[in-house]
């Protein structure tokens, strides 16, 4: 949520006149919009991480570029606690699609719009 902000300006001389009179206007954004910023930026970052890792995998890119290993390193971290959910052994360089992957994408999505929707609970809600 954004609240308008306006700043006026005035210079009176040594008559007691106004001489000049400045108006601007702007916009500050809550604290809450900042925080639910956050939280969806983060959650983003995993999932494009999660996502590039599919991709790879679909594809069965190679183990041995440094791409693709910094891939699989920082989304394998976000995807293991999946790994069990269904019978599958990570085999790089052959094409797989990784159900479990796909399941953290859905997960993580989920826990960043529960985390976002939590910092507006005790926020009232505005009429239209």
């Amino acid at each position: 949520m954004q609240e308008d902000k306006t700043t006026t300006v005035e210079q009176v001389n040594s008559n007691g006149d106004t001489v000049e009179r400045k108006q601007a206007r702007g916009s500050a954004t809550s604290g809450i919009v900042v925080a639910q910023r956050i939280v969806w930026f983060i959650v983003g970052v995993i999932i494009t991480f999660l996502a590039l890792r599919v991709a790879l995998l679909l594809l069965a890119a190679n183990e041995g570029s440094p791409f693709v290993d910094f891939v699989y390193g920082v989304s394998g971290f976000f995807a293991s606690p999946f790994y069990g959910i269904f019978s599958y052994t990570p085999t790089y360089g052959k094409s797989v699609l990784e159900l479990s992957s796909l399941v953290a994408i859905v997960i993580y999505t989920l826990l960043g719009w529960g985390a976002a929707k939590l910092l507006t609970l005790t926020r009232p809600h505005e009429e239209i």
